[in-house]
């Protein structure tokens, strides 16, 4: 295995003083390894507060080059920070190190109190690998055969009207095969990995995420028969509106939003040469992970 030389750290925005003390120590304590410190150029002035303006022994990069030249991408933050980065890997991106700075956090792996060991053996190369797929979304006018939008989500996708508190209606198609029309506030489609983010709110299933699956999830549908749908994540999913003054709302992950039109067609894959790889916290499990941040399961035994 390479070695671990070049370490980027990206931070939850527009905040400073829960990284006052922490990451001083943290680019210490890397520094002393004789490790390479990256932050993004973007980030210089909060980082240059955040440390006093002692950013002699710091790097910064663009951030088109973060997953092309790191050997290890640290995120420090919430899913938020660690899903933004993972939506822009490279077919031959580095490995995630995500350390959770808030509460929930169901796929930031590490905790801001207990990481540095785990950081420590994993610059060693002691690590086990969590791979995750992304999903490609694309928008394609009527009758065109080039996406007008290409964009990718870990989680999620939504589609529902871009007309506040309006009922839209979808036709949804799988494999050339017609599922079914449907009329509410929307649609999710979601990932294993996602189908605890709005799919779970929306009354979607739980999905371990080495099952190779994606959930269709209406979200209020105006109807008693339209039920969320588990589907393999090979398939190709094709959705358009059924009525051409309807404007809907793509949102990938929570972060990117666009707007299309009542004619075009959404399309969604699975991308097998986007593969998010983060470092495993061997001290989790997956059914643990569920107890602790949603109470899955918990009852009081009497």
């Amino acid at each position: 295995m390479a070695q671990l030389k070049n370490i980027s750290i990206v931070l939850k925005p527009k905040v400073n003083s829960e990284y006052e003390s922490i990451l001083p120590n943290l680019a210490s304590w890397l520094l002393r390894r004789k490790k390479n410190i990256f932050f993004l150029d973007k980030e210089k002035e909060r980082i240059s507060k955040i440390f006093k303006g002692d950013l002699k022994n710091l790097n910064f990069m663009a951030e088109n080059d973060l997953h092309k030249k790191s050997d290890l991408i640290i995120t420090m933050g919430g899913d938020g920070t660690l899903i933004g980065v993972c939506r822009n890997i490279e077919k031959n991106s580095p490995p995630i190190f995500g350390v959770n700075m808030g509460h929930l956090g169901f796929i930031t792996e590490f905790s801001k109190a207990e990481f540095f060991d785990q950081l420590e053996a994993t610059l060693k190369g002691n690590f086990e690998i969590t791979q995750l797929y992304l999903y490609q979304v694309e928008v394609f006018a009527k009758r065109s055969i080039k996406a007008s939008f290409t964009g990718y989500f870990l989680n999620d996708v939504v589609i529902n009207n871009n007309q506040i508190s309006r009922m839209l209606t979808l036709s949804v198609e799988s494999e050339g095969e017609h599922i079914y029309n449907l009329s509410g506030d929307g649609l999710i489609i979601s990932s294993p990995i996602g189908s605890t983010a709005y799919s779970l709110a929306a009354g979607g299933p739980i999905i371990h995420p080495s099952v190779n699956a994606i959930t269709l999830t209406p979200i209020c549908a105006h109807s008693l028969t339209h039920r969320p749908l588990v589907i393999p994540d090979h398939s190709n999913v094709m959705i358009k509106a059924l009525k051409s003054d309807e404007s809907i709302k793509l949102t990938l992950d929570g972060q990117q939003a666009i707007v299309v039109g009542s004619n075009d067609v959404i399309k969604v894959t699975r991308k097998k040469n986007k593969i998010v790889r983060l470092v495993k916290n061997t001290s989790r499990t997956y059914y643990r992970t569920l107890k602790e941040k949603f109470t899955h399961g918990a009852r009081e035994i009497k």
